[in-house]
């Protein structure tokens, strides 16, 4: 294990460590972090880092990565892309859960306050576990389905119009936002899919070159899988894609009506 030493600005107080800019620092904004190790033993607590912004970019992801590099390389998150399409650094930040890399500190009023995403069990500090949720998602079988030979000589095409059906949905990037943001999935998640990986289903239930719709809505015929959604829409206030997942949910519920009619 590496011991990293604690710069001589640094301070204990209520919440955990301070960690102070230095004095010639003139545009500096706080961020508090919620640190937490369960290998530990020792209860989550919450450390302050004050920034130079003249020195960091823009976004709270660039602010984590300076604090990262540069400060306390102990913290941990998860992030990649840096371009809000890999949906990594997802984390719930001033309270609302959104990717790090496309929220600016300038958008957060006061002390930037960032915690995982809730009601996941955390790995270490920012990082949660996706074990479940990436499970879900393996089960609505995210793939094309279909018997038929594909054609020798090009594509299974599509008109416009069908092609048009998915917009809306292929661009989610599961992050996992909306279904942590979602009390129904708080309480049941063992066994409710959640808004992403419904939105996901229903991505591949009007897909015209699929061919087990029937058999996708069976799988998902049950009190728990679809039918925990009670139309908060926490999800889609939430998803930083501007993605609707609570209306592809109702349309998976209209299609059971329709097949039964």
């Amino acid at each position: 294990m590496v011991e990293f030493n604690l710069p001589a600005n640094s301070k204990i107080n209520k919440n955990g460590t301070r960690h102070t800019a230095a004095s010639d620092a003139k545009n500096v904004r706080s961020f508090q972090v919620y640190r937490y190790d369960p290998d530990s033993g020792e209860n989550p607590r919450l450390d302050t880092y004050e920034v130079d912004m003249d020195d960091c970019g823009p976004m709270v992801l660039d602010a984590l990565i300076k604090i990262k590099s540069e400060i306390d390389p102990t913290i941990t998150f998860r992030r990649s892309c840096r371009e809000g399409i890999c949906g990594s650094c997802a984390m719930n930040i001033d309270g609302t859960n959104t990717l790090a890399c496309t929220m600016a500190c300038d958008d957060v009023k006061g002390e930037v306050k960032i915690y995982p995403l809730p009601h996941l069990e955390v790995i270490k500090d920012l990082v949660g576990d996706l074990t479940n949720f990436y499970a879900q998602y393996a089960s609505i079988k995210p793939w094309l389905v279909a018997d038929s030979p594909a054609p020798p000589d090009g594509e299974r095409l599509q008109t416009e119009d069908e092609r048009r059906l998915i917009d809306g949905l292929y661009e989610c990037i599961l992050c996992a936002c909306c279904s942590t943001s979602c009390p129904s999935y708080w309480w049941n998640s063992d066994r409710y899919l959640g808004p992403a990986v419904l939105l996901q289903a229903y991505r591949w239930l009007i897909d015209s070159r699929d061919e087990s719709q029937g058999e996708r809505l069976d799988q998902l015929e049950d009190p728990f899988r679809l039918y925990r959604c009670h139309t908060i829409m926490n999800c889609t206030n939430t998803c930083p894609k501007s993605l609707n997942p609570a209306k592809a949910i109702a349309e998976i519920k209209k299609m059971m009506v329709q097949r039964q009619v």
